[in-house]
């Protein structure tokens, strides 16, 4: 890996804005826009101006580490993923096909992307635009041809016949030294191996060992690290997988993310972290973990449960990752209805927190790019919603809602039950107010917003944002009366 001085921890302000790039990907559409071979060393500097005048503090370019020759023959001949393939892709062929970034063959830029020194081009630009370059760390596993599964295969699970005979999905073959060995596919203990990884042994201190001295060459070339299904990690979820693979290996005295997390001070850690684990990852030294409840709760249509949410789930809200979609989910514009669409983009977007958005839901696409693929397929922009966007990041681009001070709000009946579909919280930052209601039903809903000392504002009028209507209230409460799934974003007017 090549060696260069590590640049200070990059400054951000409190709840930044992340835009994930599928770094293979967005290559081939710039180059087919621009007629000529694009990698990460020869973006074009316009690309990265946007991404700025956007409003956005970190870039997560996916992808860019060297992708497995096994995994890539594996995706090409998986018929089961075809249908996948077929719909983000008509036509594609198997040249298409390159494999899943999170089968990583090493941690070194893949060819087709640039070597160190374009990789470390892009992290130049975004830096001196004042933004970070955020990268993926895959520690549970690696690729079936990564190094170190031929050179140190004491660092992986390791089978035996006996379990082969029962799960031969489980185990691959690996021969060297004069020996054959069964090493055991990564997997979570809810879900079926993955065909194209290697299960590393967490309790290995070898395997740390190296873990860490990988964290501390990638913290030379980025500003932060995206880590992949991180709660694998932790030394009482490891067991549940590996128990019985684990006979004379002891959990090891200290988690292993506070250790990753002191062996790179400077960087910003990102939690991909599920089953109501995120408090704890955050606990361990997490900056930011994510919230995929929000996103559950927000397709299930329950006013009252994302309140409940937003009172006491997930740790520090403000150290939350709220998004809409991914890699791994489908697009908003397609699985939202259009009428819902807006509001839950307002919800996801003014949350204290990481607020997070993928390359190609600015302007409406609606196809799910599986990650096994090189590029996507040309869509339209949708017009309606390329400018809601650009209103929404124009809005949440306002310091308020970074340096301001959050708080859920309490809607109360004005005569029937429909208040209990609203959702309201506001920003304050001294004189500065921002109050956000959503109507998170199909019905129209009625409430009353009271203002007391949380909210603080004397004024009687308030202007709507997003719409410029204004509304006026009484001295110590606001009647709402929304449409189904209506949005406000209220100032008041002093």
């Amino acid at each position: 890996m090549a060696k260069e001085k590590r640049a200070p921890r990059l400054a951000l302000r409190r709840h930044p804005h992340l835009y994930q790039i599928n770094a293979w990907a967005w290559l081939d559409e710039l180059a087919a826009r621009h007629g000529r071979p694009v990698d990460l060393g020869r973006v074009p500097d316009a690309e990265w101006d946007a991404l700025r005048a956007r409003g956005f503090d970190l870039v997560w370019l996916m992808g860019v580490w060297r992708r497995s020759a096994g995994a890539r023959q594996q995706a090409r001949c998986a018929v089961a993923a075809f249908e996948g393939y077929d719909r983000a892709l008509p036509g594609w062929t198997l040249d298409d096909v390159v494999g899943s970034p999170y089968a990583v063959a090493d941690y070194q830029p893949e060819p087709r992307l640039g070597g160190w020194r374009e990789l470390d081009r892009a992290r130049h630009e975004l830096n001196r635009r004042g933004m970070g370059l955020v990268l993926d760390l895959v520690p549970n596993h690696t690729a079936l041809d990564h190094p170190w599964v031929g050179a140190h295969p004491d660092y992986f699970i390791q089978g035996d016949l006996a379990e082969y005979r029962q799960h031969p999905d489980a185990y691959f073959l690996v021969e060297g030294d004069g020996r054959a060995r069964l090493v055991a596919h990564g997997r979570d203990p809810y879900f079926a191996p993955w065909a194209d990884s290697a299960q590393l042994n967490h309790f290995n201190p070898a395997a740390r060992a190296a873990l860490l001295e990988l964290v501390r060459g990638l913290a030379r070339h980025c500003d932060g690290l995206r880590c992949d299904m991180a709660m694998l990690l932790l030394n009482d979820i490891f067991p549940r997988t590996w128990s019985h693979r684990l006979a004379g290996w002891r959990a090891p005295a200290t988690e292993f993310w506070p250790d990753a997390i002191a062996a790179a001070p400077g960087l910003i850690w990102i939690a991909e972290v599920y089953w109501g684990l995120e408090a704890r990852l955050q606990q361990l030294g997490f900056d930011f973990t994510y919230d995929k409840d929000l996103l559950d709760l927000l397709r299930r249509q329950s006013a009252s449960e994302i309140r409940r949410h937003l009172q006491s789930g997930g740790g520090d809200p403000a150290r939350a990752v709220r998004f809409l979609e991914n890699h791994d989910e489908d697009r908003s514009a397609s699985a939202f209805a259009p009428d819902k669409l807006p509001a839950a983009l307002l919800l996801g977007s003014t949350l204290p927190g990481l607020r997070f958005f993928q390359h190609g839901q600015l302007t409406g696409s609606r196809r799910k790019l599986p990650i096994q693929l090189a590029r996507a397929a040309a869509e339209e922009p949708d017009p309606e919603l390329v400018a809601r966007y650009a209103q929404l990041l124009g809005l949440i681009d306002q310091p308020i809602f970074h340096d301001g001070d959050w708080r859920l709000l309490e809607a109360r009946s004005a005569g029937d039950p429909s208040y209990q579909q609203l959702v309201a919280y506001r920003w304050s930052a001294g004189d500065e107010v921002r109050i956000v209601v959503v109507n998170w039903g199909d019905a129209a809903a009625h409430g009353l917003l009271a203002f007391d000392g949380a909210v603080g504002i004397g004024a009687v009028t308030l202007v709507d944002l997003l719409t410029g209507a204004k509304l006026d209230k009484a001295e110590a409460q606001l009647r709402l009366d929304l449409a189904p799934w209506q949005s406000l974003v209220l100032r008041p007017v002093r």
